[in-house]
């Protein structure tokens, strides 16, 4: 049943290029997972998703290379080193509601759109690259729920570009930071390799869609409401 869930959270997080970690965050969660083994599940599969949706994106011509590598290179060595940190269950427990609530609300509140493109300048980019690499190797997540609404919000690219720049950022940033927690792979649940296989699958057929004519808008308010449900139980329990 798990494996079901996260194909589908694979499937609707890869039509916009995530790897869908707060949303696995968010299932393991609802389903009493240990705080050990919520990081390094959702990083594996992370990199395995935002792996597919790097290849299918750019094949698609969406990427830019000119607005991604600024950002990775920057928030690359700051994801290895939150990946390092080791934190108490408790705050673990804070912190990944916290960015479930923020990513709950991003899907609320609809991307603006019709604006001039415009280019970040250096200090943006240093600014932003290295508290989403930080941030995101902390918790376990790639750092598209971050990356994603800012370059839409400051129109710094289109919104498939964005998918394409930000699911080989997600890519580089899970790996730097399953890098910097390595010890952790021994917590990984025994079903693992079930929600690779499902979460491959669903990355394969969300990122299909979402490079050609996918429209999830939808399917956002109900994700939105997964999300929240997560973050009321993290937080009572």
């Amino acid at each position: 049943m798990i494996a079901g869930v996260f194909f589908l959270v694979a499937a609707l997080y890869a039509t916009v290029g995530h790897g869908g970690a707060s949303g696995y965050l968010a299932v393991m969660a609802l389903a009493g997972f240990e705080p050990a083994a919520m990081k390094p599940t959702a990083l594996v599969l992370n990199v395995v998703v935002s792996l597919i949706g790097t290849v299918i994106f750019v094949r698609a011509g969406h990427f830019a290379w000119r607005l991604f590598w600024p950002f990775a290179v920057v928030a690359a060595p700051c994801a290895y080193l939150g990946g390092g940190w080791q934190l108490s269950a408790e705050v673990f427990r804070w912190l990944v509601a916290a960015v479930l609530l923020f990513a709950a609300g991003r899907l609320l509140i609809p991307a603006a759109l019709g604006a001039e493109v415009r280019r970040p300048s250096g200090w943006v980019i240093v600014l932003v690259g290295a508290s989403i690499g930080f941030i995101s190797g902390l918790i376990g997540v790639g750092g598209g729920i971050f990356l994603t609404p800012l370059i839409l919000f400051f129109r710094w690219a289109e919104p498939k570009t964005a998918a394409a720049v930000s699911a080989p950022f997600i890519l580089v940033n899970s790996a730097a930071g399953l890098l910097g927690h390595v010890g952790s792979l021994g917590q990984l649940p025994a079903s693992w390799p079930w929600l690779v296989v499902a979460a491959t699958a669903g990355g394969l057929l969300g990122s299909r869609w979402g490079s050609r004519v996918a429209r999830p808008a939808q399917l956002r308010p109900a994700l939105a409401l997964v999300l929240l449900v997560a973050v009321v139980k993290l937080v009572i329990t």
